[in-house]
């Protein structure tokens, strides 16, 4: 059984596609916090990525590592929003979920130190 939303293919579904990326875009930026702050982060960090006398490689990880941050949280406030849609009632699976969204971002957080810890400094 297919979804009734399911209903575009071709150009159309990657127009509609864009589209809901662009929406989720704007609402993670203008309803959480850490979203933002991670913006600001990235706006900060990947400037100075070009500026670093690095391999293409280096450069690149360090890229990604700082855009890795920005899908890791918009994962985690779709979870989060998802949770609080089915009740926002305190239950310990809700609040597993939350804080394993939390975790996610907390990992992704060091590895970006890591790997320019380990770029800049090794």
């Amino acid at each position: 059984m297919t979804s009734p939303f399911k209903g575009r293919s071709g150009w159309q579904r990657i127009v509609n596609a864009a589209g809901y990326s662009l929406d989720g875009l704007k609402a993670a930026f203008s309803g959480e916090a850490a979203f933002r702050q991670l913006v600001v982060l990235n706006l900060i960090l990947l400037p100075l990525a070009f500026l670093f006398s690095v391999t293409a490689v280096e450069r690149a990880l360090m890229v990604a590592v700082c855009l890795l941050s920005l899908i890791i949280e918009l994962f985690n406030s779709a979870i989060e929003a998802v949770v609080d849609r089915i009740s926002l009632e305190h239950h310990p699976l809700s609040k597993n979920a939350k804080d394993m969204g939390s975790a996610a971002q907390m990992i992704g957080l060091s590895i970006i130190a890591l790997v320019w810890g380990i770029i800049l400094l090794g």
